[in-house]
């Protein structure tokens, strides 16, 4: 039975992005596998359906740190403007990467192009064993070390087990680990879609009276839609053909980018706040959406996930460079405390934006509008928002 000094379950971003780190941070002393259960299909792109997400200004300086971000930024479309608005209000702000002096906002990636390159850069490693695809059926552990049991059949051992499986993560369910779920009773429906004015690098978040619509800018003059709406409305949008669902999305977003004049293929799923109960155990610790899962507005949910990556990494090359055990409950002690402060605030101020911006009632419409006009007004109302949106924050 091989042994390796850490496994991590799931191999998407937020798990690969660890691997890679903790590989470079240790100079190849640390022997890592990686447990991934979908292997990309090398020969087949979604193309104009390509999904997508935005990673912000300071995941792409964490990833630059451990030399990634030079080849994801040959495909990424940086965002250099953001348009803040609420629908049949007064209240908008904007927000320039040159007003804050930065190369880019943040960036969008498409999903399809940065797990070919993640793939890779794991088949590649010599320190790093890629089991794809497979997936973990049981666990056991003992003082010492946690065993796993692989859907191939295959029997491993580590001195530390990472969950990165995602939202819904089979690793904390078989580690009995219990989540706190709050129920955004929203839908997201996704798409690209296509407008007659090109974005340039502009996105917006417009707050409508079904819940916020955030449109990012993609290659190829697309833009990636996040439309959040009641589950009600959603069955609604769902059931319109491509141009009634375009026209429904006109009257919703309006004409700051033109005419829309093509969708792709729509998804949806419903929105839930969910945060595990612990996010450490014995031999065992969770990052990224296996940890928590946020509201897709203000695009924080994926960006806080890498911080824990790369407060996991460190902590655990403290601990190896000192010879200590990883997995210990006191090392994992030490990634939690760093982690919570950083956890609580951006939950709280996303879960706090979806309260204000998905209520209708006349005191909140009035409230919310008169703070996006003061931000507007005072600029230096903004900067501790944005520092936050950013990802430039302690961690």
């Amino acid at each position: 039975m091989t042994h390796y000094d850490v496994v991590i379950v799931g191999g998407a971003m937020s798990g690969a992005t660890l691997a890679l780190a903790l590989e470079k941070m240790n100079q190849d002393t640390l022997s890592i596998a990686v447990i991934e259960a979908v292997e990309p299909k090398l020969d087949q792109h979604p193309g104009y359906d390509s999904r997508s997400i935005a990673l912000s200004s300071g995941t792409s300086q964490l990833l630059q740190d451990i030399e990634l971000w030079s080849d994801i930024d040959s495909f990424s479309t940086p965002i250099n403007h953001i348009h803040v608005s609420d629908r049949h209000h007064m209240g908008l702000t904007e927000l320039t990467s040159k007003e804050l002096n930065v190369d880019a906002l943040g960036y969008v990636v498409e999903l399809t192009d940065v797990g070919l390159f993640y793939h890779q850069k794991l088949m590649n490693s010599h320190n790093i064993e890629l089991f794809c695809p497979a997936s973990v059926v049981d666990i056991k552990r003992d003082v010492s070390s946690s065993t796993l049991t692989l859907s191939t059949g295959e029997v491993i051992s580590t001195s530390l087990i990472v969950a990165a499986d995602g939202a819904e993560s089979k690793t904390c369910n078989i580690m009995n680990i219990e989540s706190e779920n709050n129920d955004f009773q929203q839908v997201a429906i996704i798409a690209n879609v296509t407008t007659s004015i090109h974005p340039h690098g502009k996105a917006f978040e417009r707050f409508t009276e079904h819940g916020p619509l955030a449109l990012l800018p993609m290659s190829q003059g697309r833009s990636s839609l996040v439309w959040c709406v009641s589950p009600e409305e959603s069955k609604q949008i769902l059931g319109y053909d491509d141009d009634a669902f375009l026209e429904h999305l006109q009257r919703a977003f309006g004409w700051r980018l033109g005419q829309f004049i093509k969708t792709g293929k729509r998804a949806h799923y419903p929105l839930w706040l969910r945060r595990q109960k612990q996010y450490i155990s014995h031999r065992f610790a969770a990052i990224g959406n296996a940890a928590q899962t946020l509201h897709p507005i203000a695009g924080q949910g994926f960006n806080l996930g890498i911080r824990d990556v790369f407060s996991l990494a460190e902590c655990l090359t403290k601990a190896h460079r000192s010879e200590g055990d990883i997995g210990e409950y006191r090392v994992l002690s030490e990634y939690q405390k760093r982690r919570q402060s950083d956890q609580i605030q951006t939950i709280t101020m996303t879960a706090g934006l979806v309260s204000i911006f998905a209520n209708n009632s006349f005191p909140m419409v009035i409230g919310r509008n008169v703070s996006l006009r003061a931000v507007d007004m005072f600029r230096s109302f903004l900067k501790p928002l944005t520092l936050r949106a950013m990802g430039r924050v302690n961690r």
